[in-house]
């Protein structure tokens, strides 16, 4: 069974930088177009930016310019870096495979992400 564990969200404020990890198991990870999602309170879930097989990257407009995706393949893990984060940020991030593709069924926990002065 798939699993996803996103770690590394928490308070901070307007401006503030935080790292997201998310640790992928049970299927294969190398090679596979991954993704990382958030839920805003009152919104559904949404696409925040993807990192493909090769490395290549895309994302939301939103946030261009100030997340970076990246992924290490032998530890099985993806990463969000979050620089300049604003209040707009805050939801629950989540991690799968790009939608494109097909997302997994079984989603992990999340991890909150909260940007208020």
């Amino acid at each position: 069974q798939v699993q996803f564990v996103e770690s590394g969200g928490g308070l901070v404020q307007p401006g503030g930088s935080l790292t997201l990890s998310c640790v992928v198991s049970g299927t294969t990870f190398g090679g596979r177009a991954m993704a990382w999602y958030r839920r805003a309170p009152g919104r559904q879930r949404a696409l925040v930016a993807t990192i493909d097989g090769l490395g290549l990257t895309n994302y939301e407009e939103s946030v261009k310019g100030r997340f970076t995706i990246s992924r290490d393949n032998a530890k099985s893990t993806m990463y969000l870096q979050m620089n300049d984060l604003k209040p707009e940020d805050t939801a629950v991030y989540y991690c799968n495979r790009d939608q494109k593709y097909g997302v997994f069924g079984s989603w992990g926990q999340g991890t909150q992400v909260t940007v208020s002065s």
